[in-house]
């Protein structure tokens, strides 16, 4: 057993709600006292300020007798939201992420409780100050034993419980889990992403990208429209604005399990799983076919890809972008020059095959994998992928 992530929904009672609320409200105007003087001193005379000193702001805050109002709640989520903010303050001056911003009430919103902020028992999890417990919604029940009603084993370590602007309520945390059975596989598949059905299989099968996809964006964008005419801090502009979120947040619902379906089929069915690393941003920058290739996922899926090959016990070969996967033929092995993005299928001038464009690649990836997976095992190293790796990149053109 490992500890694996879980997140699953809940339904708050009214006293919960408020409760977390008022939670939130606390974790918020800490994170923004202690970015406040960050920034100052950043932006004003190029000072840094470390952790120890903003580690100290809780307890020169409960001390202010106009903030006596923060006591009432729980003190254990708030130690979390410095680390948080001192983690956001160092990757941004490496340059790993962007600068942190200050918190809103009407954005994402989430409060961490460390052991002593909440108690698990009788497979119950209640926070810190609640008298009932959440009452959550198990969503990986096929999962679990017989008679379980959650789907791990052991006890959680830490606790989040976040809230999106769709007003929707989860608690995610890491607890032991037993690994699913793996069918033990023979087979080898080489990726190769298309906008019509975000990955081609080397067997020729196109995966991905429901037609429901669509209709939801129509939807999100009849939303926005009638939020737009709304006027500024009026009840409907209220409503119109959660009426988006919740769209927003079915779609990214959808598209995440659509996702993880696609990636866990592929993990079971294949002992080896051959990719081509990709140029996301060169490829977003082309207005024509940035929503397209938003909506594939090209960005996301091939690390939850890697994420559930290794941990169904496969082998995982990514490829660098230079491969000319597209252009080459993989009957005779033949090379073209160059390959315009609307032509699909196209003959090989040397032995004269009629090819399917991405079919091709999928399978000239496949073939490189295997060769490169056999060459890297032979000196003793694991296959890991070089899609990010420096070095020249592939054109940002999509084949």
């Amino acid at each position: 057993m490992e500890p694996k992530p879980h997140s699953h929904r809940f339904h708050p009672t009214a006293d919960q709600a408020r409760e977390l609320a008022r939670i939130r409200g606390c974790v918020r105007h800490v994170h923004n006292g202690a970015l406040t003087p960050r920034a100052e001193a950043w932006c004003d005379r190029h000072e840094r300020i470390d952790h120890a000193e903003t580690d100290r702001l809780p307890a020169r805050v409960n001390k202010d007798p106009e903030k006596s109002w923060l006591a009432e709640v729980s003190r254990v989520p708030l130690q979390p939201a410095l680390r948080h903010l001192n983690a956001a303050c160092v990757n941004s001056l490496a340059g790993r992420a962007k600068d942190p911003r200050f918190h809103h009430m009407r954005d994402r919103q989430a409060a961490t409780h460390r052991m002593g902020g909440f108690r698990w028992r009788d497979e119950r999890l209640t926070p810190a100050r609640m008298d009932a417990p959440l009452k959550i919604r198990w969503t990986k029940r096929s999962r679990a034993q017989a008679g379980e009603p959650y789907p791990f084993s052991g006890e959680p370590t830490s606790g989040t419980v976040r809230r999106d602007r769709a007003a929707r309520y989860f608690v995610s945390f890491s607890a032991e889990e037993e690994a699913p059975p793996v069918p033990v596989v023979n087979a080898t598949a080489g990726l190769d992403p298309w906008l019509l059905a975000t990955v081609v299989l080397s067997t020729g099968e196109q995966l991905g990208n429901k037609p429901f996809l669509r209709r939801d964006e129509e939807r999100f964008g009849r939303a926005q429209r009638s939020l737009a005419r709304k006027q500024t801090g009026s009840v409907s502009r209220g409503r119109a604005r959660r009426k988006v979120a919740r769209i927003d947040a079915r779609i990214a619902d959808r598209r995440r399990e659509l996702s993880h379906r696609l990636t866990t089929r592929i993990s079971r069915e294949n002992r080896v799983v051959c990719t081509e690393g990709l140029n996301v941003e060169g490829v977003l920058a082309q207005p024509k076919l940035a929503e397209s290739i938003a909506a594939a996922g090209w960005g996301e899926r091939p690390a939850q890809l890697e994420c559930g090959v290794r941990r169904c016990g496969r082998t995982f070969v990514g490829l660098g972008r230079l491969h000319p996967s597209g252009e080459r033929c993989q009957a005779g092995g033949h090379v073209v020059e160059s390959l315009p993005l609307n032509v699909r299928c196209w003959g090989c001038p040397s032995g004269g095959a009629a090819l399917d464009r991405d079919v091709n690649a999928a399978r000239n990836i496949r073939d490189a994998g295997l060769a490169a997976g056999l060459a890297v095992s032979a000196r003793g190293r694991d296959v890991r992928p070089r899609g990010n790796a420096p070095g020249p990149q592939r054109s940002g053109k999509p084949r």
